[in-house]
């Protein structure tokens, strides 16, 4: 069977951002990134279609990091704006983190506080390009630092191997 997908019009890509911001809401993750495909169609740059998209690829790391990751890092790159680029690195890593300290198993650890890491250094290069009175990026490093301090079994590779040698 050939299935052609439809287009929608540019007049409906207002409408259609709202929606699949709903659809994030909803924890529908696969509907909103569908509807930001279709907006993508029409406007291939659209900065918000971009955004919401890879969050809600991002909201899909839970289940399972391939491909969504990969896919959220491409879309990274079409990103135009310094902080937000910035700022939605550190959202992709953050949550990567969360993912591997959900799942547990054999090096989680080491690879959660990795990611956490990489996550904070992103916010951080955001916090020196925000605009006055935009703390979006404090924030974020702040929440990172939160579990990092409530979680001190989450540690660098090198300390768990060294740990481990020690033993």
């Amino acid at each position: 069977m050939n299935i052609k997908l439809k287009s929608i019009s540019k007049e409906a890509i207002p409408a259609a951002l709202d929606k699949a911001r709903q659809y994030r809401l909803l924890k529908e993750s696969a509907e909103a990134e569908s509807i930001c495909l279709d907006i993508l169609e029409v406007e291939p740059d659209n900065q918000q279609a971009l955004i919401v998209m890879l969050l809600a690829l991002t909201d899909q790391f839970e289940l399972e990091l391939n491909p969504a990751f990969g896919n959220a890092r491409e879309l990274l790159n079409r990103i135009c704006d310094g902080y937000c680029k910035s700022y939605y690195a550190g959202i992709i890593f953050e949550r990567r983190a969360k993912a591997h300290l959900s799942r547990g198993g054999p090096g989680s650890d080491a690879l959660a506080y990795d990611w956490f890491r990489q996550a904070m250094e992103a916010y951080e290069k955001a916090i020196e390009i925000r605009t006055a009175g935009n703390e979006e990026a404090i924030l974020r490093w702040n929440a990172c630092a939160r579990i990092l301090i409530k979680h001190p079994e989450l540690k660098p590779i090198q300390e768990v191997t060294e740990e481990h040698m020690l033993e």
